[in-house]
């Protein structure tokens, strides 16, 4: 029997990654401008994200250094400051951007509030994750919130032990093969896949065979529990 519900929060309970890639094609229009062939610019970015990921780690603040430094290097230096400041301005309106939360998570978030523990599992920057769940009017309906660097074996079994969760009773539903559902099988708990339409290449992973369920939407999720 399930008792503890953990949710992500990214392209889970609100958009992000949809985000970066309309971020993303405003770089690569920029860029184009400077560089005779434009088709490098991707494969730059997402090697130079990965190399600063233990630098700076997940969030907007890395992907907008990270775009700094492409454009830097695919240049050779000589892309000019306004269009770094376009760079930083871009970082900007992505921090600001209102939280956008997916269809029918409200309703599902509230429903289950109160039946079931709930916590919100989410990583990346601090100030970032802090804002965009204040801003996302869920943050009242659950037990404990954890915002967390990385998600891997070790930070979910911390996660279990702290709140005194036993995980053969523990779910964790998200969009990341990767990071949601892969880790928390790992430790003994169950998951619950949600793909959201567009997945940043660093998260992608080859989904288990067996041990975990997968939904087109999280209005699928109150049913699945139900039969669980």
């Amino acid at each position: 029997m399930i008792d503890t519900i953990a949710f992500d929060g990214d392209d889970t309970l609100w958009h992000n990654e949809s985000l970066f890639s309309m971020t993303q094609d405003r770089f690569r229009a920029l860029l184009a401008n400077h560089l005779a062939d434009p088709a490098d610019i991707d494969r730059r970015l997402l090697q130079a994200e990965r190399e600063n990921l233990r630098v700076y780690g997940y969030g907007i603040k890395g992907f907008v250094l990270s775009m700094i430094e492409t454009a830097v290097d695919l240049t050779d230096g000589r892309i000019g400051g306004r269009d770094i400041q376009s760079l930083v301005e871009f970082g900007k309106a992505m921090l600001e951007h209102p939280v956008d939360l997916l269809d029918g998570v409200q309703e599902v978030v509230e429903g289950l509030s109160g039946r079931y523990r709930l916590l919100l599992v989410t990583k990346g920057d601090l100030f970032d994750q802090e804002s965009k769940i204040a801003r996302s009017g869920l943050a009242g309906r659950f037990d404990a919130i954890e915002i967390v660097s990385e998600k891997d074996p070790a930070t979910y079994r911390r996660l279990l032990d702290r709140h005194g969760v036993d995980p053969a009773r523990f779910v964790m539903v998200g969009n990341s093969v990767r990071s949601d559902i892969l880790p928390v099988l790992a430790v003994g708990g169950h998951a619950v896949h949600v793909p959201y339409h567009v997945t940043w290449a660093h998260e992608v992973a080859e989904p288990p065979t067996e041990n975990y369920r997968r939904i087109d939407s999280l209005h699928g999720l109150p049913p699945l529990l139900a039969a669980w």
